[in-house]
């Protein structure tokens, strides 16, 4: 008796696992939006089933059928990415300890800084939670070790990458000339440029932190969630980076 009750929840947790891991590749890619689909029409599927509605289930079974194909062939380069990452040990790469992240914070806040000074626009991303691969594939990849001279270089005026973002990814540059949507937000003051809209249309749609530094005011910005906090120094932007990793450290836990 006990075998015929543990069955199907064994069974269950199985699936749990694998559509877990599933919603984990396609995440930060456009193919995840397609896959909830997916996801919803195989529960209607399955109520429709149990309702015994015929013809909902033989429509159903059709729309199944045509959304699965129309999913391999449309996201083939998401999906191809996201089982790819099955044997990436990034994926399972555990925090960073506090002495690099002082060492990466350091380095980023001080070309930031710089740049402030020289009247120099840049956009830094630091990934978070959320997967930024759709958006380094827009973007030149580098995977370096994060410098601040060579941050500096990648904004200078003269470099073709100047006016993308610069995305770090588990303590590396990993690409920058790197595009983003751009918030639609009417309440974004008409001071800030094409780059703070930038910063605002990423945090809206992934929780990166974002560091805006603006040639013509000369200040730094964070902004992380949609929210916009300016005019940072160099140890408040730090500072302020650091709680929102311990607060993801924290909520990990």
């Amino acid at each position: 008796m006990l075998t015929a009750y543990w069955k199907p929840v064994f069974e269950i947790l199985i699936l749990w696992f694998v559509l877990y891991y599933i919603m984990l590749f396609f995440v930060g890619t456009r193919a995840i939006q397609a896959l909830r689909g997916i996801i919803i029409i195989i529960i209607a599927f399955l109520l429709f089933q149990k309702l015994n509605f015929q013809v909902l289930d033989w429509l159903f079974t059709k729309l199944f059928a045509i959304s699965v194909i129309a999913l391999l062939v449309i996201f083939s380069p998401e999906i191809r990415q996201g089982l790819a990452r099955l044997g990436q040990k990034h994926l399972f790469i555990p925090n960073l300890k506090e002495e690099e992240v002082e060492y990466i914070l350091n380095e980023i806040t001080d070309a930031a800084e710089s740049l402030s000074k020289q009247k120099i626009g840049a956009l830094i991303v630091i990934e978070n939670n959320d997967p930024l691969s759709s958006y380094i594939e827009s973007g030149v990849q580098i995977d370096a070790k994060i410098n601040s001279d060579l941050i500096q270089t990648i904004f200078a005026p003269k470099s073709i990458l100047h006016d993308g973002g610069l995305i770090i990814q588990h303590g590396r540059l990993i690409a920058a000339g790197c595009l983003f949507p751009l918030s639609e937000s009417q309440e974004i003051s008409r001071i800030f440029g094409t780059r703070h809209r930038a910063a605002l249309g990423l945090s809206e749609e992934t929780d990166a932190l974002i560091i805006v530094v603006s040639e013509e005011r000369q200040d730094m910005s964070l902004v992380f969630n949609g929210r916009l906090y300016k005019d940072l120094s160099k140890d408040a932007m730090s500072a302020k980076i650091k709680e929102t990793l311990k607060q993801k450290a924290g909520q990990s836990e």
